[in-house]
């Protein structure tokens, strides 16, 4: 029996995950890491503790699965995107890494969007926001001169983690996209970017696809890992990219719905030269020569549990969101707008807040449990309207993942707000999966990852649209739309 192996090398935690060719999942390990947060505002890590977890996740799996050491076939990656590693002409580390979720650099981002103009967007198809990686790299530059100075290279996390398996550096165009500095149509590092801010193109990694080969396990290596023989490793893809590939979305007209902490809309792209404005990320994915949408929402997930924590701490969710399905659709005019944390899509906005809107004596807990869960998925919407009114797009089925398909009332909801047959997955490992499903067709098990889709991802439950339901939303949706525009100025 032969295996891959996909590490996810997320914000807290590296993941592993063995997989078979027919798709089954041998075993998953993890470790953790710890954020560091020297001031606020400021997230990093120490690189060095992404290898010391990606050794023991697979130290772990070889001692549970003793042949896994010999029958490994590719290993390859997803990892958080953005976060910006740093190393010197001997290839040390130079800093920790700025992280994604990191908003020290608004002033960079300001010089960025100010600077470049209408070529921003044309070029990079994103807006200059504080987590993406030119943003970091200005900051050093101006911020820290003295580590400037040295920088020979720059990667990110899970590109890290592939030159410390393989002494080989690169990165991939689904990473590479967050950087902020790649042309997304044309799949190239912009000179015109590179140039107007003064960047050496020598620190600039080669740009390979996601199923590429980057090279073996080192020699040196194997044996501390408890790995025999050739591995190749094959270089992997942006997190959300490997989410999208290991839930199928991997053809046009399907639509994922992911909501974890923050809340994801994405919609598989077959060319690069859909006009979003920057309203929606637009990035290259990891199936080749395609490219992916996504809408965000900060506070997706976070939203529930801030409102469990506050008002039904010592509950289960399952206690807190039993009573949601005797509320009626639209929770008798009661909203709820997740912007506790401020707001990415559609509302570029950090000083924006939550709020419940529309209190009544007749409401109880249960409708603001189910006003909660219909501002999520409401703000999720937001992302499939704008990708319907500015490309046209259709979406009759939607993959659900994360907490928001954990509970058939929530999955119900989703169906009724987007209008669309919600299916969940038989087994969801996210991103994981989907570096898997790459190191598998790198390793020649499969033709390319649309193959491999069709026969490792399964789905389970379909629910459907109630057009009773339907109809409510639709009002109700058009109503939520205008509480950000008549609140805005409040919280400026």
């Amino acid at each position: 029996m032969s295996y891959v192996l996909g590490l996810d090398l997320g914000t807290g935690s590296l993941k592993g995950l063995l997989m078979t060719k027919d798709g089954t999942i041998i075993t998953t390990k993890s470790a953790e890491y710890p954020l560091i947060t020297p001031q606020s505002g400021y997230s990093e890590q120490d690189p060095e503790e992404w290898l010391k977890a990606a050794e023991q996740v697979i130290q772990s799996i070889v001692k549970e699965i003793p042949d896994a050491a010999s029958k490994i076939d590719g290993i390859s990656f997803s990892g958080q995107m953005h976060s910006l590693v740093l190393l010197d002409n001997k290839n040390h580390v130079l800093r920790n890494a700025i992280l994604w979720n990191d908003v020290r650099t608004t002033e960079q981002c300001r010089e960025i969007t100010e600077t470049l103009k209408d070529d921003l967007i044309s070029i990079t198809k994103n807006r200059a926001l504080e987590g993406f990686t030119l943003p970091k790299l200005l900051w050093v530059k101006e911020k820290e001169p003295e580590i400037w100075q040295q920088v020979a290279h720059f990667l990110l996390p899970k590109d890290y983690l592939g030159y410390w398996l393989t002494g080989n550096q690169q990165m991939e165009y689904s990473d590479a996209a967050g950087t902020l500095l790649l042309d997304v149509e044309q799949k190239c590092w912009s000179k015109k970017i590179i140039d107007t801010f003064e960047i050496e193109e020598r620190i600039f990694p080669p740009l390979v696809y996601s199923t590429d080969s980057i090279g073996t396990v080192r020699e040196e290596l194997l044996e501390r890992l408890g790995l025999q023989g050739r591995i190749e490793v094959f270089a992997g893809g942006a997190d959300n990219a490997c989410a999208a590939v290991g839930a199928g979305i991997v053809k046009d007209g399907v639509a994922l719905a992911s909501i974890g902490t923050s809340g994801v809309f994405l919609s598989y792209e077959e060319t690069g030269d859909k006009q979003y404005e920057g309203d929606l990320h637009y990035f290259n994915h990891a199936v080749k020569d395609a490219y992916y949408s996504m809408g965000v929402t900060l506070a997706a997930g976070h939203s529930l549990t801030w409102y469990k924590n506050t008002f039904a701490k010592n509950e289960t969710y399952d206690e807190l969101l039993q009573g949601v399905a005797k509320i009626p659709a639209g929770s008798m005019e009661l909203y709820f707008t997740p912007y506790i944390v401020g707001e990415r899509t559609p509302h570029v906005d950090s000083k924006v807040r939550g709020s419940f809107i529309g209190i009544d004596t007749n409401h109880t807990r249960d409708h603001f449990t189910r006003a909660v869960l219909e501002g999520i998925t409401f703000s999720l919407k937001d992302s499939q309207i704008l990708m319907e009114e500015k490309a046209g797009k259709s979406f009759k089925r939607i993959i659900s993942v994360g907490g928001g398909a954990k509970n058939k009332n929530w999955l119900q909801i989703q169906a009724d707000i987007f209008d669309a047959t919600i299916v969940t997955m038989s087994t969801e490992q996210g991103p994981a999966m989907g570096a898997a499903m790459i190191a598998a067709v790198g390793a020649g098990w499969f033709a390319d990852l649309k193959e491999c889709a069709s026969v490792v991802v399964s789905y389970k439950d379909e629910i459907h649209s109630i057009p009773e339901n339907v109809e409510k939303y639709k009002n109700s949706y058009k109503k939520y739309r205008e509480i950000y525009p008549a609140t805005k100025d409040f919280f400026h």
